[in-house]
């Protein structure tokens, strides 16, 4: 499945426009500002709405559509969909999204809000439970 969201910094803030195969993931990035580029620089950071397309091409287009919009028409579709300009990511994920499936590496690489333990385990080895005690199954 394939996204085109909508951030903004604040509601009738700055708006920013993109597509991604894992909304949950992107919305975090989003958040905590872990990717260079516009939508960090203007701190577009809620997500207040996104729309499921089956295939890359169609989100792609979509989104490349919604960006020659008029910025009234992109308000009114968020307004329609999200009248309180809720973070829509904070309603599914109520924790808050940088807790869905990421590693401590993930976080550590997003800045220094890693936290000790974070930083023990990124210097410890990973154990694989399943070749413990034995040789890989190669052929």
């Amino acid at each position: 499945m394939f996204y085109v969201y909508i951030t903004t910094s604040m509601k009738n803030g700055t708006l920013y426009i993109g597509h991604t195969d894992d909304i949950v993931r992107r919305a975090w990035q989003h958040k905590t500002g872990a990717i260079p580029g516009f939508a960090r620089k203007y701190k577009c950071r809620r997500l207040v709405w996104y729309s499921e397309f089956p295939t890359r091409y169609e989100a792609k287009t979509r989104e490349r559509q919604m960006k020659n919009w008029k910025r009234a028409w992109k308000i009114e579709l968020i307004e329609k969909e999200n009248p309180g300009w809720r973070d829509l990511i904070e309603d599914e994920y109520p924790i808050g999204a940088r807790h869905y499936r990421l590693s401590p590496q993930s976080r550590r690489m997003s800045g220094p809000k890693a936290d000790e333990e974070d930083r023990k385990q990124l210097n410890q080895p990973q154990r694989v439970p399943h070749c413990e005690g034995k040789a890989p199954p190669y052929p």
